[in-house]
C-alpha cells in the first residue's frame, strides 16, 4: 500500500553514523549555572564517559574522565570537587610546616 500524503524526509535517526565512519561523542545531559556549562558525554568508540566543564566568564575549560565504577551523575553534578580530588592526587605532597617554639618567633 502506498501512502501518497507521506513524504520521505530521510532516516529517522540522522545522527547515527554511516558504516565506516567514526562514532560520534554523544551528549547525555547538560546544565548551565552562573555561566558554567557542564556536559555529560559518552564516547561510544571506547565506551568512555566524561564530564566537560566550560566557564564562560573566564574562558577556562576542562574535561574529566569518569573512571569505571564511579558514579557519572555525581561527577556531572560536582565536577569541581572531582577535579580538585584528581589534582590533589597528582601533585607532590606539601612540605611539613616547621614548628617553632623559640622565644624569638613570638
Amino acid at each position: 500500500m502506498v501512502y501518497p500524503h507521506v513524504t520521505y524526509l530521510g532516516p529517522a535517526y540522522a545522527d547515527v553514523p554511516e558504516a565506516g565512519n567514526e562514532p560520534m561523542t554523544r551528549e547525555l545531559d547538560s546544565r548551565t549555572s552562573d555561566g558554567i556549562d557542564v556536559r555529560l558525554l559518552w564516547h561510544p568508540d571506547d565506551a568512555r564517559i566524561s564530564v566537560a566543564v566550560h566557564d564562560t566568564k573566564t574562558g577556562d575549560a576542562f574535561e574529566l574522565p569518569v573512571p569505571d565504577g564511579s558514579r557519572a551523575l555525581d561527577v556531572f553534578h560536582h565536577p569541581y570537587a572531582y577535579a580538585a580530588e584528581r589534582c590533589a592526587g597528582a601533585t607532590e605532597p606539601l612540605p611539613e610546616p616547621v614548628a617553632s617554639n623559640s622565644r624569638e618567633d613570638r
